[in-house]
């Protein structure tokens, strides 16, 4: 486990990191890439979408494109405060402080659920994805945005001392575990490098 895969050290970081977070995470989440994972959600206006790790709003704020049913979730106060700068709460359902693995929200309350740039600090991401499950009527669709694993050896030594980061295997392992089906991975990433994150797609079942 890498050492920012504990919420209270991951708490910590984003109270300082919050400050700068989106001048960096436009390098490595860009709006082409947002919208490219956005259009696997198929999104519709009417439908009711739970930002899972909203962090300073950057998925949310992709998401209201289509819907303004939308309710953010982030353990960290501080990165939840970027976020209500960024949008108006008023507008949509609204921003709480949760934890990804014990969302405090009732089961089958939306109809889809999104997660990006968060799943790399969950401790038990097979925890987090099946609380994503609980939280989303059948037939409902889960779509994760995470790392993708380097492609050097030197690279994968290092990231795996810090965070979770993975490939297509591995994020098909989790998405079983967590009880999803109709299950796909897609990799994508920006004119500089094509393989930044892996997107993936989880369909609640029925029964």
């Amino acid at each position: 486990m890498g050492v920012l895969e504990d919420k209270t050290r991951a708490r910590y970081f984003y109270k300082y990191l919050s400050k700068v977070y989106d001048r960096v995470n436009a390098f490595v989440f860009t709006e082409p890439m947002r919208a490219e994972a956005l259009s696997l959600l198929d999104l519709e206006p009417t439908d009711r979408v739970i930002d899972v790790g909203c962090g300073t709003g950057f998925g949310t704020e992709g998401l209201k494109q289509t819907t303004d049913h939308i309710l953010g979730v982030d353990q960290s106060p501080h990165q939840m405060a970027k976020a209500r700068e960024r949008l108006d709460e008023r507008e949509l359902l609204g921003f709480t402080m949760g934890d990804a693995e014990n969302l405090p929200v009732r089961s089958n309350t939306f109809d889809h659920a999104w997660s990006s740039g968060s799943i790399e600090y969950w401790p038990n991401p097979v925890q987090g994805l099946a609380e994503m499950r609980r939280v989303v009527k059948p037939g409902g669709r889960v779509v994760v945005v995470g790392p993708y694993y380097p492609d050097s050896w030197i690279g994968r030594r290092i990231v795996d001392a810090i965070m979770l980061f993975y490939d297509e295997a591995e994020a098909e392992e989790m998405f079983q575990a967590a009880g999803f089906e109709d299950t796909r991975h897609e990799v994508v990433g920006s004119k500089y490098k094509s393989n930044l994150a892996i997107v993936s797609v989880g369909v609640v079942p029925e029964n």
